[in-house]
C-alpha cells in the first residue's frame, strides 16, 4: 500500500510499505478515505521529537471497513468509521474510566499510558496516512457514522482528533453558557476550541494569533480576532473584559510557541493566560507539551521545563487543567451534533487533496504559508 513516511526531519516521502492487514481477532481493518495532517504531525516533522525514520504517520483517519477478526461484534464491513486518534482496549481502569487518552494496556512501555496511530512514545502503531490502516479493538475504538458519512466526510474526519480536542479544552477550563473565553492560538486546534466554546454559547469569544487567514476564519465563527503582532494581547483581553480578565482561558499552542519577531517561548502562551484570565478563572491545557525537547533553544525546555508566573497564578486562584484530548469522551456527541447540521468543523479546511501530495502539503502547512490552514489527504483520488 501507498503511505507517507517519515525520512528525517522535514523529509516525507510517499512509499509503498507493506499492507495493513488483520493480526488480532479483535482487530479491524479500514480503507481510509480521508486523513488530516495535523499541527502535531508536525513536531515530528520538524525533528522535534523521537518519531522513528521509517514510520507512517497520521492520526487523524476515517474510512471504509473490509474486514473484520473473527471476534469483532458490533462492526461490521462496510461501515463508515471514524477512529479516535487514541488507541484504547476499552478494559482498563482509564478506559472505563473514560480516560481513553492514558490506556493501560496499548502502550508497550511500562513507564507510559495511552497510545495513539503514527505518534513519537505513543506505541509502535502505524498512521493512517496511507491506503489502509489496522484499527486494535475495533469494536471498541471504531465509530460508527451515519448515512450521510460520504456527503459530509470532511465534517467527520475532524471528528477524530481536532474537533475533540478543541471541546477537550474548553472542558478543561470549565467553560459553561455565558462565560468569556480567550484561546491562545488559532490554528486548528485554537479554531476548534473557539468554535467549541460558541456552540457551548459563551458571551464572548477572543482568539489571540497573528496569521491573518487564521484570524480571518476565527472571525468569521464569531470570534473577537486579537493580532499579537500589533496589540499586547493580554492588555487587549483586559479592555475587552473591563478590566476583569476573561472567565476561561485556553492554551492551544504548545512549547513552540512564537512572538511576533519569530523567537521561541515554550512558557509564553500559559504565562499570558495566567495574566489574561481573571482571579478564579480556569485554564485548559491542550497544546503540546512534551518531557524532554533536545531541539528547543530554551535551556530549561530542553528537560521539559519552563519558567511559569506560578505566584501570580497562585496568587489569582486560578485552576488549570491539561492533557491529551479522550476522544471517545465525546466523539459520539459531536458526531451527533454534525450528523444534525449543528456543527459544520470543516470551515477550517483549505485544501484537499490526493496522498501524493503530502510532501508538498507537509511544507507549505509547517512553513504556516497564507491559506494552508487544515489539510485533508484524500488516498485513492
Amino acid at each position: 500500500m501507498k503511505a507517507v513516511v517519515y525520512n528525517g526531519p522535514r523529509d516525507v516521502t510517499v512509499k509503498n510499505v507493506p499492507d495493513a492487514k488483520i493480526e488480532r481477532p479483535t482487530d479491524v481493518l479500514v480503507k481510509i478515505t480521508s486523513t488530516n495532517i495535523c499541527g502535531s504531525d508536525l513536531h515530528m516533522y520538524e525533528g522535534r521529537t523521537d518519531f522513528e525514520k521509517g514510520r507512517v504517520f497520521g492520526h487523524e483517519n476515517l474510512g471504509e471497513v473490509i474486514e473484520v477478526g473473527n471476534a469483532v461484534d458490533r462492526i461490521k464491513v462496510g461501515d463508515m468509521v471514524c477512529l479516535p486518534f487514541n488507541i484504547g482496549c476499552g478494559f482498563c481502569r482509564n478506559c472505563e474510566a473514560g480516560l481513553t487518552a492514558f490506556c493501560l494496556t496499548t502502550n508497550p512501555d511500562p513507564k507510559m499510558a495511552g497510545a495513539a496511530y503514527g505518534f513519537a512514545d505513543m506505541g509502535p502503531y502505524n498512521g493512517g496516512q496511507a491506503e489502509y490502516l489496522r484499527v486494535p479493538y475495533g469494536d471498541f475504538n471504531c465509530l460508527k457514522l451515519p448515512d450521510d458519512a460520504r456527503e459530509k466526510e470532511t465534517d467527520y474526519v475532524m471528528v477524530a482528533d481536532i474537533f475533540p480536542t478543541g471541546w477537550h479544552s474548553t472542558e478543561l477550563a470549565g467553560v459553561k453558557p455565558g462565560d468569556t473565553v480567550v484561546v491562545y492560538g488559532s490554528g486548528p486546534v485554537g479554531l476548534m476550541a473557539a468554535y467549541s466554546a460558541t456552540l457551548k454559547d459563551a458571551s464572548m469569544v477572543m482568539v489571540v494569533d497573528r496569521h491573518p487567514d487564521r484570524l480571518r476564519l476565527a472571525e468569521k465563527i464569531g470570534a473577537i480576532p486579537i493580532d499579537d503582532s500589533k496589540v499586547d494581547p493580554v492588555q487587549q483581553v483586559m479592555d475587552l473584559t473591563q478590566g476583569r480578565g476573561a472567565d476561561k482561558g485556553c492554551e492551544c499552542v504548545g512549547y513552540q510557541a512564537h512572538d511576533p519577531q519569530g523567537h521561541e517561548h515554550p512558557n509564553m502562551t500559559m504565562n499570558n493566560l495566567v495574566k489574561s484570565v481573571k482571579f478564579t478563572g480556569g485554564i485548559g491545557v491542550v497544546g503540546v507539551f512534551i518531557p524532554q525537547d533536545p531541539g528547543s533553544p530554551d535551556k530549561l525546555y530542553k528537560e521539559g521545563e519552563i519558567t511559569f508566573d506560578w505566584g501570580l497564578c497562585w496568587f489569582k486562584g486560578q485552576s488549570i487543567k491539561t492533557g491529551q484530548a479522550n476522544v471517545k469522551a465525546y466523539n459520539r456527541h459531536l458526531r451527533d451534533l454534525i450528523h444534525v447540521g449543528k456543527a459544520n468543523p470543516s470551515f477550517i479546511v483549505s485544501h484537499k487533496l490526493s496522498l501524493d501530495d503530502a510532501p508538498n502539503a507537509y511544507q507549505n502547512f509547517d512553513a504556516r504559508n497564507d491559506g494552508w490552514t487544515k489539510v485533508v489527504l484524500r488516498p485513492g483520488q
